[in-house]
Order: C-alpha cells, then sequence, then structure tokens
C-alpha cells in the first residue's frame, strides 16, 4: 500500500509538470484530465457555481447523498484544482479566456456547436492562445449526420458494435457491467491531446482534437474488425464461449470453479501445443486424464474446425479439473505449469491481491474534509524517470478560487465578492 504523495511534491520531475489544463468537461471527459493529472499536468477542474452535475451521480461515500461525497467525481478527478465559473455569461466568458491565456490545454465535452455559439470555440479561443491545443469528446464528432444527437453510454456501445457481441447466442444483447464508451473516449483523448502537443512543441501551432464516443467504442471490438476479411463471416455473441469459425462449435472461456469462475481457453496448433500439453499433464497429477486426452496430438489440432464431439470430450475433462478447485489454487496451478489462465475476481479479491499489493498499486488518498483515508487504484502506468503519482484528492466546490482568481489573476476581493453574487464563480 502506497501513500499519498503532497500536492507539490515530484511534481516537477513529471512528464506534464510545465504544463496546464483547462477541464471543462462533464462526465465524459472527466478520465482525459485525471490521465493528464497523473502525468503532472496542472489541471483545473473548470465547473458551475452550483457545482458539476457529476457530484450527484453516486455510489457517495459511506452512502451519504452529497455532492461533495461522490466516489465517481473523487474516482476521476484527483490530481485537479477546481474552480467555479459561468462561462455562459458576459464576465465568465472573459475570465475563461484570461485563464486561455495561461493554458495549455482545455478539454471539454459540449455537444457541438456549443461553445462557439458563446464565441469561446477554437476558432475563437486560438486568437487568444495560438499554441492551444482544444480537445472535444462528444457522442459522435463535430460533424457528421449524428453530431446534434445524444448518446449514453448504452447508445454509444449499440452503435459503435459492442453490444452486438455481447451476451448468449440466443438472448437478447447486455451491457458491460459500469459505463464503458466515455472511459474510452476520454483515453483517446488524452492520446490525441498528448499527439497534438508534440506538434506544438515542434511547429508552436495548437490543434483542434475532434474525439467521437462511437469511434472509441468501434477501435473496442478488437479481433471483430478484421473477421470479416479473414474468414468471409461476421464474428457473433456466443456468450461465454468461443465459436469454431468452421464448424460453429462453442468452446468454453469462462469455466465454473468451487468459489465462482476462471478464465481459460484451449487453442490448436503448434503454437500452443505446449500449454495444452501442460494442462494434459496436470490431468495425469490429478487422475483425470484418460487415452483420449492423452492420445491427442496436439501440434496437429485445429480446435477451430472440429465438431462439436470433440469440444465436449475436451472440456468435460478439463472441466473436472477446475470443479474440483478453489480459483486461487487454479491460479495458482496455472502459474506453476505455465498455463494461460485467471481467475474470475472480486473486488476483494482484487484488494487481497498479493501481485498488485507488492506493486504497490492500491494508494491511501487523504480526504482531510472527510477526516478519513481512502483507497485508490494506482496510477495507470509506472515510469522511473517521470512518474506517474496520486499528488491530491478530487477539489471541492470553488476550493481554489481564491488562489486562481485573487493570486493569479490579481482580482481583488471586492470584485471576487461582485462576481460571487452576481452568480458568475
Amino acid at each position: 500500500m502506497q501513500h499519498l504523495v503532497s500536492d507539490t511534491a515530484n511534481r516537477r520531475d513529471q512528464a506534464l509538470s510545465s504544463y496546464r489544463v483547462l477541464d471543462l468537461t462533464d462526465e465524459k471527459g472527466y478520465l482525459c484530465g485525471r490521465i493528464l493529472g497523473d502525468l503532472g499536468a496542472d489541471v483545473i477542474k473548470i465547473e458551475s457555481p452550483q457545482g458539476d452535475p457529476g457530484r450527484n451521480i453516486g455510489p457517495f461515500y459511506k452512502d451519504m447523498d452529497d455532492p461533495e461525497k461522490s466516489l465517481l467525481w473523487f474516482a476521476y478527478n484527483y490530481n485537479k484544482r477546481g474552480i467555479t465559473l459561468d462561462i455562459t455569461k458576459d464576465a465568465g466568458k472573459e475570465i475563461l479566456k484570461k485563464l486561455v491565456r495561461r493554458a495549455d490545454f482545455l478539454i471539454e465535452s459540449f455537444p457541438p456547436g456549443f461553445l462557439d455559439g458563446l464565441g469561446l470555440g477554437y476558432e475563437d479561443l486560438r486568437q487568444v492562445n495560438e499554441r492551444l491545443i482544444h480537445t472535444s469528446i462528444t457522442p459522435f464528432g463535430q460533424d457528421g449526420p449524428y453530431r446534434d444527437y445524444k448518446g449514453p453510454d448504452l447508445i454509444g456501445m449499440a452503435l459503435g458494435g459492442y453490444l452486438y457481441l455481447t451476451g448468449d447466442i440466443d438472448r437478447p444483447p447486455v451491457r458491460i457491467s459500469a459505463p464503458q464508451a466515455y472511459l474510452h473516449a476520454s483515453t483517446d483523448a488524452a492520446v490525441g491531446t498528448l499527439m497534438a502537443h508534440y506538434h506544438a512543441v515542434s511547429t508552436g501551432e495548437g490543434q483542434h482534437v475532434d474525439v467521437s464516443m462511437q469511434q472509441s467504442v468501434v477501435l473496442l471490438l478488437m479481433m471483430a474488425r478484421p473477421y470479416w476479411e479473414l474468414t468471409g463471416t461476421y464474428l457473433k455473441r456466443t456468450g461465454s464461449f468461443r465459436s469454431g469459425i468452421g464448424s460453429g462449435a462453442l468452446q468454453p472461456q469462462t469455466w465454473p470453479c468451487k468459489d465462482g469462475c476462471v478464465s481459460y481457453a484451449v487453442f490448436g496448433g503448434p503454437q500452443f501445443a505446449p500449454f495444452n500439453r501442460a494442462m494434459v499433464k496436470w490431468l495425469e497429477m490429478e487422475g483425470l486424464a484418460d487415452e483420449f486426452i492423452t492420445s491427442i496430438d496436439w501440434d496437429t489440432v485445429d480446435m477451430m474446425t472440429l465438431d462439436k464431439g470433440f469440444h465436449d470430450a475436451v472440456s468435460e475433462r478439463i472441466s473436472k479439473l477446475f470443479l474440483s478447485h478453489t480459483k486461487d489454487e487454479l491460479y495458482q496451478g496455472a502459474i506453476a505449469h505455465g498455463l494461460m489462465l485467471y481467475p474470475g475476481n472480486s473486488i476483494e479479491d482484487l484488494l487481497a491481491s498479493p501481485q498488485l499489493q507488492s506493486r504497490g498499486f492500491w494508494v491511501e488518498v487523504e480526504h482531510p474534509e472527510l477526516s478519513d483515508k481512502i483507497t485508490y487504484p494506482g496510477s495507470f502506468a509506472h515510469i522511473s524517470d517521470t512518474p506517474c503519482l496520486i499528488r491530491f484528492r478530487a477539489p471541492c466546490i470553488g476550493e481554489h478560487n481564491e488562489t486562481i482568481y485573487g493570486q493569479e489573476l490579481g482580482m481583488l476581493p471586492h470584485e471576487r465578492i461582485d462576481l460571487k453574487m452576481e452568480g458568475v464563480i
């Protein structure tokens, strides 16, 4: 277990420690700003004077329904400072432009055309700062026939093609766990932002990075996209099984065991033969092998074309092994035998994972306003020279107004009071 690094400690050694991000996203883009913050950027989260609507998304700390206790807000907005600003008011627009002059990146997730209508679109802001990288995260991009459509997670997963692949073959598709589409869009946005930054460092020219959530989902389809070119057929949903190309026979990929399930797949051909022989050896050690399983020539077997009878016979032997052990026993056995198997972990399993603990993956983050520490997953990468760090927790509403407006922009106390009374900050 690691402990939180202080607000300023080591930021000067991080990859983006010299740069500033203005984060105007809602929950569609939180993760993009957080990634840049993990890399050391000074991220200023800008929200309305009433607080970002995402603060009302649960679950909440100790189930207390409070905009200052949203765990979703905590998870995706740490490593950010926070100010309030109504950019729809004239005074708010001018303040944003002052902030843009000092910024390197601006990320937002407004509907296409919204900022243009305020006079704050990319073409407007590039007149203020020609080096600005302006990144937009929207459901379907800035142009095209769907640009004005709404696109919540479920719609994105469907129109991106992912739902076609998830669920049982004889039932309607199912969504996967928590909303995922905009997390991938945010990650792609962070990558695109850094690519544009590389160009800006070389040329002094800013860019508008346009990220479509639907397009990000399409990139998740992995082998489904080249499946047609390779086989002339569409990859379809098959639940917890893997479909063979020629025979259509289904191979299990998720297997029940004593206390849950494990993921394991049997592949054919010489490159996978050593793994299959290792499984047979394990079955022999457990007294579960017979002449059928021991006589298979794994160098020549093509699991993708063999009939259902063969698949069922192999699966029957392996299933007996898995049902006689817990998922941890199977995981340890797989390590010993050199097999590609992993357990279906619960959150409790992940917290107790010796591997994650040895890597210092879990980090305790101080929340002074709660008089508590909360355990977070650690940063997304271990980088020796320019570390990714969790430096501080997500901001409270308007927590850094005085620092940004008073100390950095030089606003006098009475000016800040007037702006607050007018609902600008």
